[in-house]
């Protein structure tokens, strides 16, 4: 990942966080039904995905077949999820989502902005401002109108009732979508 050191290493840990968060929701108590089961497993390879992706290069060596292998790993996700969408029209919003993180592998993949062999090439070789002008507005959009579900509707629960288990609890899901839309605008930010 392009950008500085230590906002990849904070995506590491949004990211791995999580997909790991998602990922134990897949159990049979914390997702009821075999929908939001497949949904937490997404959300969970998208985010492990994220954190994997946005390993400064300083901390590994950069290896050529890192991007193509993000490209073709989240392309396999997008084409997926478009398909399903028939089925479950959230997909549409997963299948954008790994499309974006295709986009920047591909960006992943050319020198970074401030290396002094970018001096003289054109500034869309670094992405295509258009294309990352518009998917910044949308996850920006889809973090705040996901965030504003978080808010309660209601009155918080009288003490002394039943608290759900912490994954299982019906705001977490939402959370990790919010999580995930953050992520993709602090990476998008930084190509």
């Amino acid at each position: 990942m392009h950008g500085p050191p230590l906002v990849g290493w904070l995506l590491v840990v949004i990211g791995s966080a999580t997909g790991v968060s998602c990922l134990l929701r897949t159990r049979a108590r914390c997702a009821a039904a075999p929908g939001e089961r497949r949904t937490a497993r997404d959300e969970g390879i998208m985010g492990l995905g994220m954190a994997l992706m946005a390993v400064p290069g300083t901390a590994l060596h950069e290896h050529t077949w890192g991007p193509p292998l993000f490209a073709a790993l989240f392309g396999a996700i997008a084409l997926r999820s478009a398909l399903l969408v028939r089925r479950e029209s959230h997909r549409a919003h997963h299948a954008l989502e790994a499309a974006a993180m295709v986009y920047m592998a591909a960006l992943m993949a050319m020198p970074s902005r401030a290396s002094d062999d970018m001096a003289d090439m054109p500034h869309s070789m670094v992405g295509i401002p258009a294309v990352t002008a518009l998917l910044l507005c949308y996850f920006a959009a889809y973090a705040l109108w996901t965030a504003v579900r978080l808010l309660p509707a209601t009155s918080p629960a009288a003490p002394g009732a039943p608290t759900p288990a912490l994954l299982g609890a019906p705001g977490v899901a939402t959370a990790c979508r919010v999580s995930l839309s953050i992520g993709m605008l602090t990476m998008l930010l930084t190509m």
